[in-house]
């Protein structure tokens, strides 16, 4: 039998030859044709295979979803199938949160941090500062820990990166010197409008990817932890562009 796949996370050629030789390797598996502009795949199998046993052979950057014509294609009945695909998304649904928990929890020690800096000379413009300085350099710290897959990943959904692979090389290191110079009260000015630029776009490449209900990886903490993306991650952006647009209002 054949069956047509969709597969998200697929960038390049080299992406399609990893896909193919994974999905080979499963046994029952006869051959695979992978289209990287469409991100489908047809797969030519023995036997019915289920989507998890395709899941566990690809790395943790693609996801591959059996694209159902309306008709039991995976030889269950109908109506079995809309209860199991109904299952499926509920289930997706309590993962997606609780792989949403690390950001959720990063957010809530930057804040406390913020406060716990200023309270004694409680000012929210200083604890602002704080917060962004602190944002950056955790965040940063993430994408630091795989280096070489966090350009790909950013790359899916940030158009800079898209454009200018070097952009999600660099990136890392430019989070890193705007918590410095948050941190260190250093050319302010300078920080909030390069904050306003970078966040500024990749919030648009986010938005984009929500609208189309792409369902990729978040790179904003790297590749270490598997976020997906969001609302949160737009959110995330969100929050640190209002703040910076309101320091630089409050400075000028």
């Amino acid at each position: 039998m054949k069956n047509s796949f969709s597969i998200e996370g697929m960038t390049c050629k080299n992406c399609v030859v990893s896909v193919t030789e994974k999905l080979l390797g499963v046994d029952g598996v006869y051959t695979v044709d992978v289209d990287l502009q469409k991100g489908e795949a047809e797969i030519e199998m023995k036997e019915h295979i289920s989507i998890s046993a395709l899941k566990n052979v690809l790395p943790k950057k693609y996801f591959i979803e059996q694209k159902v014509k309306g008709k039991a294609d995976d030889n269950l009945p109908f109506d079995r199938l809309r209860k199991t695909q109904k299952n499926e998304k509920v289930i997706g649904e309590k993962t997606k949160l609780q792989q949403l928990k690390p950001l959720l929890l990063i957010f809530a020690y930057l804040f406390a941090s913020s406060f716990l800096l200023n309270y004694d000379n409680w000012s929210i413009g200083e604890a602002m500062l704080d917060f962004m300085g602190l944002f950056y350099i955790v965040f940063s710290f993430f994408k630091f820990l795989d280096l070489k897959g966090f350009p790909e990943s950013f790359g899916m959904y940030d158009p800079i990166a898209k454009l200018f692979p070097f952009y999600g090389w660099i990136y890392p290191f430019l989070e890193l010197c705007l918590g410095v110079m948050f941190l260190m009260r250093f050319q302010i000015s300078t920080a909030l409008i390069i904050t306003i630029l970078i966040l500024g776009v990749t919030t648009i490449g986010v938005t984009r990817t929500l609208l189309n209900k792409k369902q990729i990886r978040c790179a904003c903490l790297g590749t270490a932890l598997q976020l997906p993306m969001t609302e949160a991650t737009f959110i995330e952006n969100s929050i640190m562009l209002v703040m910076a647009i309101i320091m630089l209002v409050q400075i000028f």
